[in-house]
């Protein structure tokens, strides 16, 4: 009934399989790829004719983690898969860099890649598995598609790389780095480091390359046996045109690629774009026809931008190939905020706030593995003004959520422990001007604004975009590439790190792949350029400020024995709740016994802190309290001293006269001082006023007999 496929290796010490034929099998290729215990279906479907007037390719990558694939039921109202997690959609973007330039060129029939995460072993990340299940989908499809590809994790223990490590193993790998690409090239890389050297990435790199070469070969063998036969696709050849658009507009574009301010510049070539539509289209003219323009304008571009720098070494704004912009570092530029920065390279502009909250604020992170707590986020937000332009405000979008993670990855590895800095840390990264990286100007930005507020960061970090012209044998490497050279070049590849090495890097070309040569020089070129720009950011801070801002929250954390946590918190929270209520201190205990308080206020935390340590402590014979009357009768007075606890006033121990009457000396609700003298035969507290000065709370020295 079923014509069933199925190819299976030996791949980093567990079995994996590629299967199709079962499944699925209305789609135009559908496989289950299972590594492990970790199952992935990947379906693919691709219209069999492009929509008219389609100016793009227009390619939709879903990854859906099923809660059953763990056993689990999604929690929320409707106990259903909702909208995706920021973790789906970083897999999607990982899925769809590496597959997405491999497409015949002018191909633009609707095309759907949809990967379902239906099986999980909470040791085999799906991530890698979906990326290859996504290759062998589109092997089989028939699609014109230039695969297919592989993928592979590489963590780095104890100095050694390893191929996909489990998930438990990642706690321990100073590297998480995945790599994607053919059989001739890398395509992809995305990574997070603990301050690595440009050789250990690098190795990192050519290792998983090398690793990933029996799956492009499994994906291959299972394509002979059950592949669609490629579908007809002539690319499109619009030569003539292009030499006629050349003819009349070219110089007017080389003349605009002269202007170095970016808004003239595109007022230039507008205007050149509206030369050639008045010359080449009518008001008959398709859509199609139009699209058909505007690609060849941009194809014009390119070749007036890239020819210039090969020939020349010189960029569009009159740079050598590794020159930064000129770089402006401002630091607490918001009054209120508890850490502020400004950090401004050429025409790029991030406005980042650092916010610093206690454990309450943590992100409660629900994943396929068990939910955890997250205490550092860094969100990333682009609004239409910083290009100029008009637009939608409001939502996230894969590129937010992607630029966000990649700044929040460089900037990890640097914070200091929970231990030694208790705090949850937030950071706002606000593009408000856009020509270039703004992600790795949210990297520079938030090292500045952390130690703004006071986070003593191990060092601070920088980030830069590296670009690619390549022409035949011929290329070039660019430093910190604006935003046209990056459309119109051949490669995104960003590097952040310290000064002593790399914390992230992420790479995506446009092209079939770029050559171990290539990537070692722009992590060379990196290099110098992440320098300079540290360089740049000490001039404004080198080092988290000694103090924390006056309205960050101070915590201060402390541990009690953990039979006494119940009396803190208290019958149904009672307890803690009044504390906080009564001292306005925020009050956070772990199952350890450890007590964090925190307040702007130092009294509120001082009061908090007595407060909980009178529920936890005895009190010591000899120290002196502050305490409240609560009852005078005939023989003395009734004082809360310790929280609690009370203890008796003997009449005789209210002053060094003799007392008449209790009320002669103290009232109840008076606040006294009292030495703790002891206890008597029955347990019961004695305390004493006599030997305590009532108004600075000192015991009083006893004067020496005369002799």
């Amino acid at each position: 009934m079923f014509d069933h496929h199925l190819v299976e290796i030996e791949w980093g010490g567990r079995p994996l399989t590629i299967e199709t034929g079962k499944i699925a099998r209305q789609a135009d290729g559908c496989v289950l790829v299972t590594y492990g215990e970790t199952t992935v279906m990947c379906a693919v479907v691709s219209d069999k004719a492009p929509k008219p007037g389609m100016d793009f390719f227009p390619l939709t990558v879903n990854y859906i983690e099923k809660a059953y694939a763990a056993g689990k039921i999604p929690g929320g109202f409707f106990k259903r898969e909702a909208r995706p997690s920021e973790n789906e959609t970083l897999v999607c973007r990982l899925i769809d860099r590496p597959i997405r330039p491999l497409f015949a060129k002018g191909y633009k029939n609707d095309t759907q890649v949809t990967c379902m995460v239906i099986s999980h072993d909470l040791e085999n990340n799906p991530d890698i598995v979906a990326m290859i299940a996504t290759s062998a989908a589109l092997a089989i499809s028939g699609v014109p598609f230039q695969g297919p590809i592989g993928g592979a994790r590489v963590g780095l223990i104890d100095g050694d790389y390893v191929l996909n490590p489990n998930i438990d193993e990642m706690d321990e790998s100073d590297l998480d780095l995945v790599v994607a690409g053919t059989k001739d090239a890398v395509l992809m890389v995305e990574s997070e480091a603990n301050v690595l050297s440009e050789e250990v990435m690098l190795g990192a790199v050519m290792f998983g390359h090398e690793e990933f070469q029996p799956v492009i070969d499994a994906v291959a063998q299972l394509a002979e046996k059950a592949g669609k036969p490629i579908r007809e696709h002539v690319e499109p050849d619009h030569s003539d045109l292009e030499k006629k658009v050349v003819k009349l507009v070219g110089k007017d574009i080389e003349k605009a690629y002269k202007i170095s301010d970016k808004q003239e510049r595109y007022e230039a070539l507008d205007a050149a774009k509206t030369k050639a539509k008045e010359e080449f289209l009518t008001e008959e003219s398709t859509a199609d026809e139009a699209n058909v323009l505007g690609e060849v304008f941009k194809s014009v571009q390119a070749d007036v931008v890239r020819g210039s720098i090969i020939k020349t070494g010189k960029r569009i704004d009159g740079r050598d190939l590794s020159t930064v912009r000129q770089i402006v570092a401002e630091v607490g530029v918001l009054p209120r905020t508890h850490g502020s920065a400004v950090f401004t390279r050429g025409e790029t502009q991030a406005l980042v706030v650092a916010t610093l909250g206690t454990s309450d604020d943590e992100q409660m992170i629900d994943a396929l593995t068990g939910t955890y707590k997250e205490n550092f986020m860094l969100h990333y937000n682009f609004p239409p003004y910083s290009v100029g332009e008009t637009g939608r405000m409001g939502f996230t979008g894969r590129r937010e959520i992607g630029h966000g993670k990649l700044a929040w990855r460089a900037v990890r590895a640097v914070l200091p422990s929970k231990e030694e800095f208790p705090y949850t840390l937030r950071a706002v990264s606000e593009i408000t001007e856009s020509n270039g990286s703004s992600s790795m100007a949210s990297v520079c930005g938030t090292s500045l604004a952390f130690m703004d507020a006071g986070v003593p960061l191990k060092a601070p970090v920088a980030g830069i975009a590296m670009g690619l012209i390549k022409e035949g044998d011929d290329f070039a490497v660019l430093s910190d590439i604006l935003g046209d050279e990056d459309h119109l070049g051949d490669m995104d590849f960003k590097v952040a790190g310290t000064s002593e090495g790399l914390t992230s890097l992420q790479m995506d070309i446009k092209i079939t792949g770029i050559t171990e040569e290539i990537m070692k020089i722009a992590l060379d070129q990196a290099k110098g350029g992440r320098e300079t720009i540290l360089g740049e950011m000490a001039n404004a801070l080198t080092e988290g400020r000694a103090e924390l801002g006056e309205f960050a929250p101070r915590i201060e954390s402390f541990k009690i024995p953990t039979d006494k946590i119940r009396e803190v918190i208290g019958s149904g929270g009672k307890v803690i709740r009044e504390i906080v209520e009564k001292t306005g201190a925020k009050v956070s205990i772990e199952d350890d016994g450890t007590v964090k308080v925190a307040s702007s206020s130092a009294k509120e935390i001082d009061a908090a802190v007595t407060w909980i340590r009178s529920i936890t402590d005895d009190p010591e014979v000899g120290e002196i309290y502050e305490g409240t009357v609560v009852k005078t009768v005939d023989f003395g007075a009734f004082v809360n001293f310790f929280g609690a606890k009370d203890g008796l006033v003997h009449i005789s121990q209210l002053a060094n006269e003799r007392v008449a009457k209790t009320t002669d000396v103290t009232k109840e609700g008076e606040k006294v001082w009292v030495k703790l003298m002891g206890f008597d035969d029955r347990g019961k507290v004695r305390l004493s006023m006599k030997v305590v000065d009532q108004e600075t709370g000192k015991e009083i020295e006893k004067e020496d007999d005369d002799d």
